[in-house]
């Protein structure tokens, strides 16, 4: 099989993460932050190492707290609902955002008086509209904004650092979705001006599914959303103090975070970013040069990275995609891929959507070549 659907997550992972976690699950999978002995003093002193890693590759220090989760989206949950929101607050959403933010901060508003509202995007370019989004936050000031680094849709690269220093003109709250550039890009919360970052682990970090969270980089103060057991001060029905294990209620997938663990310590950034690009530049350029392909990326191919999405003129693209998987065994994802706002400007719904093509540090050129040669054989057969 030729897998190109790295956005939904990466695929196969480097050796050594699956063998992290066949050791730890075989030899040390007990509960961390539980007990006393060794093999739990261990699997404590791994969790521990794991956020390091992160933090140092966000540049960041100790103070900087690392919450772990069982995804991305658990994480966002604990965001949206943690907040504090003044009644009639703002909240501004990038039109790139993926239900993990989106529908938690839907559901927010139907509990809660708060008002949501689009960045805006150029029509014509499909990026953000900066003096349009500046002239918005003047008439509505922003009480928190969720931005997306990459879209999942399109590969978009979002102008973040022009976004968060706008709004914290404001005192904005900003938060990162890095879902999709945490491990391919620079994720620099100080410079972007960024207060919470929450990211998927099985993603662009190459770790395994069951584990991401958010790291509070300025302290923002979270209400407790998700309660349970911590292991500590267990009389106490109040989820513990403390900046970390407040937020982490259940045992903690220590076999998942030993993936996520050995995936931190080999993966290098600019050599996949690198990677990527030179095959997302091809496969653009081989597909442009078919008859009746609509490519959906930004105007400027300096601000897309990792993803292609596109239309086969004619063809539904959920069509395209099982032909591409029954007679070619090439993955690709169609659809809307779970980003309920930006498919109105693609205009895509009367074909249901885009065939999305990800890549990762393990695709290869001949697999665009063999892709592009199905694409082409399925539009001389229309």
């Amino acid at each position: 099989m030729i897998y190109l659907d790295n956005a939904a997550t990466t695929f196969p992972k480097p050796d050594i993460v699956y063998e992290a976690m066949d050791s730890m699950s075989r030899n040390a999978a007990v509960n961390a932050g539980r007990g006393s002995y060794r093999l739990a003093r261990e699997a404590s002193k791994l969790v521990a190492e794991t956020k390091q890693l992160l933090r140092e590759m966000l540049q960041l220090d100790i103070s900087a707290s690392v919450i772990f989760t069982p995804s991305v989206t658990i994480a966002m949950n604990q965001i949206v609902n943690g907040l504090r929101m003044k009644d009639n607050a703002t909240i501004y959403l990038s039109p790139y955002e993926h239900n993990a933010v989106a529908r938690p901060v839907f559901q927010l508003s139907k509990n809660k008086k708060v008002q949501i509202k689009e960045l805006p995007i150029k029509l014509d370019t499909l990026e953000i509209d900066l003096e349009k989004m500046k002239y918005e936050f003047s008439k509505d000031k922003p009480d928190v904004v969720f931005c997306t680094h990459i879209s999942n849709v399109t590969g978009y690269v979002l102008p973040i650092i022009e976004i968060f220093n706008e709004a914290k003109k404001y005192e904005s709250i900003t938060i990162l979705d890095s879902a999709q550039s945490l491990g391919l890009i620079d994720v620099k919360p100080h410079e972007l001006k960024a207060d919470i970052v929450a990211f998927a682990g099985h993603k662009t970090l190459y770790g395994p599914f069951g584990i991401g969270g958010f790291i509070n980089v300025t302290g923002i103060p979270l209400d407790v959303f998700i309660t349970g057991g911590t292991g500590s001060d267990s009389l106490n029905l109040e989820m513990p103090e403390g900046s970390e294990a407040r937020y982490e209620s259940a045992s903690a997938n220590i076999v998942a975070i030993a993936g996520l663990n050995a995936a931190l310590k080999v993966l290098d950034p600019k050599k996949i970013f690198k990677h990527e690009k030179e095959l997302l530049d091809y496969a653009h350029n081989k597909l442009s040069e078919i008859e009746g392909i609509r490519i959906c990326i930004p105007q400027n191919h300096d601000q897309y990275v990792g993803i292609i999405s596109f239309i086969v003129e004619g063809f539904n693209s959920e069509d395209v995609g099982m032909i591409l998987d029954e007679d070619f065994d090439i993955a690709v994802r169609t659809g809307y891929h779970c980003a309920p706002y930006i498919h109105k400007y693609l205009k895509d719904k009367s074909v249901h959507g885009t065939i999305r093509i990800g890549f990762g540090q393990f695709s290869a050129k001949e697999e665009v070549d063999k892709l592009v040669n199905a694409i082409i054989d399925i539009v001389g057969g229309n």
